[in-house]
């Protein structure tokens, strides 16, 4: 079966995570780059990765990669890549994303431009045709220029990897599902482990901690634009799915959310129901200053309000200190927490066993992990 390089893309920071999870899935040496993983494989392995991946942005195929330093290289590198190989005479190409850092074409509208140019003369010379009707099968063109080296690939995710399918509705303020699989996994969370979030909203940690206990693949229930492409991509998607749905027993998880409001509450609890997992999450009313309360051992996963939109500055730097006197009364349990206020640590009061610089989205943060002996 013939195999190709695969693109796994990622918020920055993220890449080794996802690295790890690449790996796990046993794909051979996968390597990092800015904002990527990239690895190879067939048809089944692009549509194991899009439904197994919990990190993941998008899974893209690259076309090509070459040095661009001027729109002319741009066009004409373009044009002499295999589009054919992909693109049908009726199929749809649009040029759907493009992004430039420290590069001379800074343009992306340009760029978006030139490239879906050379793709249509490419393709206009190959099919002996003038007119391109795009009402067929839709392929997304991505055009990512790093230090003037280009990289052209094509999406086979379709929606963001993000958008599992789960999330009825959101709270004011809910994160993006990726990335909240992303801060179980970096917490070092097992399915034999207690996990609480003191700040649940509309459950979406609790959620991505669920499925990744369960082995639930957090693609199996949805859609994906190459699932159409050709007879090959077909038959891999079912039969990946078809394997990659077989779960085993792994009983009941011991997962518990914290929320003050009840709407929150509600529509985490159907969220939940959605996902498959109510059963394994308790939600409760109540504040996450009884941290003091808990017993035995586990695991604290936060993403408390940062005091730019859900409370002023000045009410959540007196919630991290509150956090910090019940966190010190508490044995055995370990506290991960996001935030997009840069003095946290100065307000919680303890320093951090190591911290990581994550984005929410387009916002700065750090994620501050604290081992149960790092209270002083």
């Amino acid at each position: 079966m013939k195999k190709f390089e695969i693109i796994a893309t990622c918020t920055f920071g993220l890449e080794s995570v996802l690295k790890r999870e690449i790996a796990h899935l046993g794909f051979e040496k996968p390597r990092t780059e800015n904002g990527r993983v990239v690895f190879t494989g067939t048809c089944e392995d692009i549509a194991k990765a899009n439904i197994s991946l919990r990190t993941a942005d998008r899974v893209l195929v690259k076309v090509g990669e070459f040095e661009s330093l001027t729109f002319d290289d741009l066009y004409e590198k373009t044009k002499a890549l295999p589009w054919e190989n992909w693109i049908g005479p009726k199929d749809s190409f649009p040029v759907a994303k493009a992004t430039s850092v420290k590069s001379k074409l800074f343009s992306k509208s340009d760029c978006q431009k030139i490239v879906k140019k050379a793709i249509v003369d490419r393709l206009r010379k190959k099919y002996h045709i003038e007119w391109f009707e795009e009402i067929d099968e839709k392929f997304p063109v991505h055009l990512s220029i790093l230090k003037d080296v280009a990289v052209l690939s094509i999406d086979t995710s379709g929606s963001g990897l993000n958008k599992r399918g789960y999330r009825a509705e959101g709270n004011e303020a809910p994160i993006k599902e990726t990335l909240a699989a992303a801060l179980v996994l970096l917490s070092g969370w097992r399915r034999d482990k207690k996990l609480v979030d003191p700040f649940c909203g509309s459950g979406t940690l609790l959620i991505e901690a669920a499925l990744y206990g369960l082995d639930i693949k957090p693609g199996i229930s949805r859609s994906f634009i190459s699932e159409t492409w050709s007879k090959e991509f077909r038959t891999a998607y079912s039969k990946m799915k078809e394997e990659l749905s077989v779960r085993k027993d792994y009983g009941k998880l011991d997962i518990q959310g914290w929320d003050l409001d009840k709407k929150s509450l509600k529509i985490a609890r159907q969220n939940a129901k959605i996902a498959g997992v109510e059963e394994h999450i308790e939600f409760v009313e109540k504040d996450a200053r009884d941290l003091e309360e808990l017993q035995d051992s586990g695991i604290i996963v936060a993403n408390p309000p940062y005091g730019d939109r859900l409370l002023d500055k000045r009410e959540v730097e007196n919630l991290y200190q509150d956090l910090g006197r019940a966190y010190k009364k508490t044995k055995g349990w370990s506290f991960n927490v996001i935030t997009g206020h840069l003095e946290f640590e100065r307000h919680f009061k303890i320093r951090a066993t190591k911290n990581r610089k994550l984005y929410n989205g387009n916002l700065l943060t750090y994620f501050y992990q604290y081992l149960p002996n790092s209270k002083r």
